[in-house]
Formats: structure tokens, C-alpha cells, sequence
């Protein structure tokens, strides 16, 4: 009689869960203290900058063989940019899920967010300090972040059972997204790269990190790399 053995398993994608790629968009223009960007319902649209268009073909080499059932964009154009290319390749059209724009930055928008952490403002270190957004006159707060990021991916994941989509989303998005999945500081996983993929799996009951802030498909090597996530 042979002996019994477990052997060590990989992940499986549970029954009924979606697989969702959180996907940040490219770089966009730069901030310039005489430009304000343009604002959408009040925050700051900048378009993608000539990195940022290089960032979105990067991602649709690297998503192009990814199975994808739906992509997901916002309401800010950088999104929509930096999937447009993937969505040319694959023949999907992009829907909008309002809610997973970026944080509002209050009276910091239109640029003068980034002037103030190049600065190192006060008010930068003290968001930091004591995890929140509000800390900015006028931001949005964490619990109202949390409110709507949770909604929308519950939203996602309802629609899309047994799928895999991409979402085309923001830094801070992607941050309160991972910080509900996991219970870590609000602010824990704010730093995402342009272009990084990751990657949250999310069932009724759990929603399970699998990767964050995978930016292989940035470096010289622009080979599709879909197997990865597999």
C-alpha cells in the first residue's frame, strides 16, 4: 500500500469569485503651478503624457493574452487612455464604474497635490502620519473612500462571477482597495506605479491580495507575460 502525500497546491481562483486586475493608469502630464489641470465633478483630468501612452502599450502587450471577460475604466480620461490600447487589441469596449475614480483631493486638486509632496508639506506629512486623506482641506475622508471603492468592486465582482477583468483605476483606488482586502493601515499600499498591474481575487465571502504593484511588463523585456497570472 502506498503511502498517502499532500503535496504543497497553487492558488486556484475559487467557484463563483472574479479575478480583478487592478490596473493604474500611465503617467499623465505633469503638474505646472501656472496650468491647473482641467477639472471633471471637481477633480483635476489630466491626460496621459508621452510616457503614459508608452505605459498603456505595455500593459496591452502584457494583458493581450490575459483572458479578459470586461474592461473597466473611470470617469477621468487617463483611464480611459491607458486602456484603450488593450481594448483596440482584444475588441472590448470599456465601461465606466464612476466610483472608482480617484480620491477627491479637495482644495488640493488641479495639480497642487503633487507641488505639495514635492514640497514636502506639512499637511503631506500629516496625512501620512495619521493615515487619511482629510487631513487636505476639503478631501474626501477615509470612510467615504472606503464606502464607495467597497460598493463598486462588490458591484464588479457580482457581475462578473467566474471572470477575469481589468480595471483601469487610480492610485489611491488601488490603495483602499487593498488595504479593505487585507485590514492594513488605510494607506498601507499607496505608491502603485504607473502601468503596475495588481491583482485582487474577491468572492462573497473574501476578497484574497494575489499581487500588487507587478511591473514586469515596464522593463525592456515587452514579451507578453500573461502566464504570471495565471
Amino acid at each position: 500500500m502506498s503511502e498517502v502525500e499532500f503535496r504543497q497546491s497553487r492558488f486556484t481562483v475559487p467557484a463563483g469569485a472574479a479575478d480583478i486586475l487592478l490596473v493604474r493608469h500611465g503617467e499623465s502630464a505633469p503638474a505646472r503651478p501656472d496650468r491647473p489641470f482641467p477639472l471633471v465633478d471637481g477633480q483635476g483630468d489630466p491626460e496621459l503624457a508621452a510616457h503614459g501612452r508608452e505605459h498603456a502599450e505595455r500593459v496591452a502587450r502584457r494583458l493581450a493574452a490575459a483572458d479578459l471577460d470586461a474592461i473597466y475604466v473611470t470617469t477621468l480620461r487617463r483611464t480611459v487612455q491607458t486602456a484603450a490600447p488593450l481594448a483596440a487589441r482584444l475588441g472590448l469596449t470599456p465601461q465606466v464604474e464612476p466610483d472608482l475614480r480617484e480620491v477627491h483631493l479637495g482644495e488640493w486638486e488641479g495639480g497642487l497635490f503633487r507641488q505639495k509632496v514635492a514640497a514636502n508639506d506639512l499637511v503631506v506629512q500629516r496625512m501620512h502620519a495619521e493615515q487619511r486623506w482629510d487631513v487636505i482641506p476639503g478631501a474626501e475622508s477615509a470612510e467615504a473612500l472606503g464606502e464607495r471603492v467597497r460598493g463598486a468592486l462588490e458591484r464588479l465582482a457580482a457581475a462578473h462571477p467566474d471572470q477575469r477583468i481589468a480595471v483601469f483605476t487610480h492610485g489611491g483606488v488601488i490603495c483602499q482597495a487593498l488595504a479593505l482586502a487585507t485590514g492594513s493601515r488605510p494607506l498601507a499600499f499607496l505608491g502603485a506605479d504607473n502601468g503596475s498591474i495588481s491583482r485582487l481575487v474577491v468572492t462573497p465571502e473574501r476578497w484574497i491580495v494575489r499581487s500588487f504593484n507587478d511591473t514586469a511588463h515596464l522593463g525592456a523585456d515587452l514579451t507578453t507575460q500573461a502566464a504570471a497570472l495565471s
